[in-house]
């Protein structure tokens, strides 16, 4: 189980996000360019005290990604998902990809995934935030693997 930030715009989101994988023990890929200067020294800024304990990988592009963790499905986290996470059965080795805060994903990413998944919302809400997407769709997904790094 992996999370990764497509193209980030929003450095706290990261941090966050860091954070998550960091607690549960899963790797975290950051998909370049991000919407911010993004070096050694700014991910320990956003990260606080996790970014030691996480795992993170920068990938210089979306296509540098998708040639990593070969086997593995690529599950889009986004409002036009096609099933509700709810019904959606993930295995262990998934890679759950959520977008930019500002934009989601272009149209050939949101096509190339394997699953696109949603989260169900009330009324006329648009959109959680990202992070706490990722913590949702982490946290069903373990639930239903049992597979993490946390112990």
């Amino acid at each position: 189980m992996r999370i990764a930030f497509f193209q980030p715009d929003i450095p706290q989101n990261v941090g966050a996000a860091i954070r998550l994988a960091a607690c549960f023990g899963v790797p975290f890929d950051i998909i370049e360019p991000c919407g911010f200067p993004l070096t050694g020294k700014e991910i320990r800024r956003v990260a606080m005290d996790y970014g030691a304990l996480a795992q993170v990988h920068r990938h210089a592009s979306f296509a540098a990604w998708q040639n990593t963790e070969p086997g593995s499905r690529t599950v889009l986290l986004t409002t036009r998902g096609a099933e509700p996470l709810w019904d959606f059965t993930f295995r262990p080795d998934d890679r759950l990809l959520l977008g930019r805060e500002s934009a989601g994903v272009p149209d050939e990413v949101h096509d190339s995934a394997d699953a696109r998944v949603v989260i169900p919302l009330s009324g006329a809400a648009r959109s959680l935030n990202v992070v706490m997407t990722a913590g949702i769709a982490l946290g069903e997904a373990i639930r239903q693997t049992r597979h993490c790094g946390a112990t």
